[in-house]
C-alpha cells in the first residue's frame, strides 16, 4: 500500500481514495474497514470498493472535494483492518466440465494438468471478494492458485450463461446473469448471484469470502428445482391465490 492515500476528484460529486498500485488482501480489507467507518459522515451517498481504491459519492449541496478529503484523511488514519474484521464466508456449488465448463480442457491443457487436479485445485482456496462489478452480482475473487491461471478467450461468447465459473489471468469469478463474455468458463452454479426480486438482490459483498463445492449434475437439478420452488412460493404469498375470470 502506499504510504499516505492519494485523492482524485471524480466529476463535481464524487472522489476517489486511492490506497495502493497492486491487488492486495491487506488493502482490500483496510478498504472495507474505512468504507464501514466512514458511513456516518455527513454528505457521503455511497461508497464503491474497487480492488484498491474507494469511489466515494458525496452530495455536493453539504460537502466538497476538500472538506470531504479531510474527513476521509482522518479516517484512514484512524482505521485498523482489524477493526473491519472479516467478512462472512460462502459456500458455493459448482458443477464443473461437459456443457457446463466448455473451458475446463482447454485450461487444464494450457497449464498441462488434468480436468480432476485443476478441480481440485480451483475448489481448494478460500477466495477473497475484492469487490462486484461489471454487472450487478459480479464477484472479482482474489486467492487463485497461479497452477490454474489462464488467459481470456480470443474472442468474447456472444452469450455466457447465469452462473458460470470463468477464469481470466489470475482471477476467477461468477456470471450472476447471461451475458458476453471472455472469461474462461470451468462450471456452473445453479445458486442465484443476482436476484432483483429479493429484499438483498445481491446476498454477497466485498470482504466476504467464498468457498466453490464441487456438485454432480443431478445434485445441480435438484438444487436448481428448489430454488424454482421457493421462488415460486414466494410469488404465490406475495400475490395471492389467483381470482377466476368471469
Amino acid at each position: 500500500m502506499y504510504d499516505e492515500p492519494r485523492f482524485l476528484p471524480a466529476g463535481d460529486s464524487a472522489l476517489v481514495l486511492e490506497l495502493s498500485d497492486a491487488i492486495e488482501a491487506e488493502c482490500n480489507r483496510k478498504i472495507i474497514s474505512i468504507i464501514r467507518s466512514v458511513e456516518k459522515i455527513k454528505g457521503i451517498k455511497e461508497t464503491v470498493p474497487t480492488y484498491r481504491s474507494i469511489l466515494v459519492y458525496y452530495d455536493p449541496l453539504v460537502t466538497n472535494f476538500f472538506g470531504l478529503k479531510d474527513e476521509l484523511n482522518e479516517a484512514y488514519k484512524n482505521t485498523e483492518i482489524k477493526s473491519g474484521g472479516r467478512g462472512r464466508t460462502f459456500t458455493i456449488p459448482v458443477c464443473y466440465g461437459d456443457d457446463f465448463g466448455p473451458d475446463l480442457k482447454f485450461v487444464a491443457d494450457h497449464n498441462g494438468l488434468s480436468e480432476e487436479e485443476v478441480i481440485k485445485i480451483h475448489g481448494s482456496a478460500d477466495y477473497l471478494v475484492y469487490m462486484i462489478g461489471f454487472m450487478p452480482g459480479f464477484t472479482y475473487l482474489g486467492g487463485m492458485d497461479e497452477r490454474i491461471a489462464t488467459p481470456r478467450l480470443e474472442k468474447p461468447r456472444e452469450k455466457i450463461p447465469a452462473g458460470s465459473v470463468g477464469i481470466a489471468g489470475k482471477q476467477t469469478g461468477i456470471y450472476p446473469l447471461g451475458s458476453p463474455g471472455g472469461w474462461r468458463i470451468i462450471g456452473r452454479t445453479p445458486v442465484k448471484m443476482y436476484d432483483p426480486e429479493s429484499e438483498n438482490p445481491v446476498p454477497i459483498r466485498a470482504g466476504d469470502t467464498m468457498r466453490f463445492k464441487r456438485i454432480g449434475e443431478k445434485e445441480y437439478e435438484k438444487i436448481k428445482e428448489e430454488i424454482r420452488k421457493e421462488e415460486t412460493r414466494k410469488e404465490m404469498r406475495v400475490g395471492g391465490p389467483g381470482k377466476n375470470e368471469s
